[in-house]
């Protein structure tokens, strides 16, 4: 096949031609997506509340994708995967490291978005000698500012997003400027570019213990992440309303090794809305 089928050699290199596969670790079969080159320190991606596989946006997939092995993933519970989601951030982490151990991996980088940024915060500290960087975006440390406020602003714009006839994520990972409204549209239609063998939507049971996993993670005393020595890219949009934005800069403070990188006139989904900048950014970041 060639490269314009998203395959080349045996590699393929787009997320919207990546076969979901299988893998059974510690009693759970985990539904997970593989791709680009074979070398080097795989980058595997943990996805944010009520997401699955396609809730990636191709383009930073890809984009990564381009020159370092990707893997995303559903956690215990989530979409395809088997067994039922915690209600713990910590016990998603431990769940997540399964998961990558079953693949055989001892060192790999991670990006997590949002509550995906908050299991890796906890897989950094937990299991050090895995892991070589971390690309935390939208995400915030445990006891941060506003995080506790997850579960009101989703049924908010839930509500909303139902009353408009729009997708949620419009307003929550996106201002309601010009820009921010375009862009949002721009993101969910390339949610939509992959149309075989999609992934299973969350349960509600799966989201509401993805919420309580959050809103814990919210009140929670701040953990000491001193500790975490490896290098750490941190992403945002200037506008987040879910994991407000002075928590990029909190962990930026607290972590000894961090760089942080916020987009204007964006949210929540910043690093989708300038996904062009935010793919360099990581490339540069992972590359050195």
């Amino acid at each position: 096949m060639n490269d314009a089928q998203g395959v080349r050699g045996d590699a393929v290199t787009s997320y919207k031609k990546a076969p979901t596969r299988t893998l059974t670790a510690g009693g759970v079969t985990f539904a997970y997506r593989d791709l680009g080159p074979r070398t080097g320190v795989p980058v595997v991606f943990i996805t944010h509340l009520a997401a699955v596989l396609d809730n990636w946006d191709p383009r930073v997939v890809d984009g990564i994708a381009a020159k370092h092995r990707v893997i995303t993933f559903d956690n215990r519970g989530v979409g395809a995967s088997s067994g039922s989601t915690p209600k713990t951030i910590e016990e998603m982490a431990r769940d997540a490291v399964t998961f990558i151990r079953g693949l055989g991996l001892e060192h790999v980088d991670i990006h997590g978005f949002s509550m995906g940024g908050m299991i890796a915060q906890v897989i950094a500290q937990d299991e050090p000698q895995l892991v070589r960087k971390l690309i935390l975006t939208g995400t915030g440390p445990a006891g941060g500012e506003g995080i506790k406020n997850v579960t009101r602003l989703s049924h908010l714009d839930t509500v909303r997003a139902l009353f408009t006839l729009q997708d949620p994520k419009q307003f929550l990972f996106f201002t309601r400027t010009a820009n921010g409204r375009r862009a949002g549209k721009q993101f969910l239609a390339r949610l939509k570019e992959r149309t075989h063998d999609r992934d299973k939507a969350i349960s509600l049971t799966s989201y509401f213990a993805q919420l309580k996993a959050i809103h814990r993670w919210g009140l929670a005393q701040p953990q000491d992440l001193s500790v975490v020595h490896q290098p750490v890219l941190i992403a945002n949009g200037e506008s987040d309303r879910m994991v407000p934005t002075k928590n990029s800069f909190e962990l930026a403070r607290r972590l000894p090794n961090a760089d942080v990188v916020v987009y204007p006139d964006a949210g929540h989904g910043g690093i989708f809305q300038f996904h062009e900048q935010f793919v360099a950014e990581a490339l540069d970041f992972l590359g050195r």
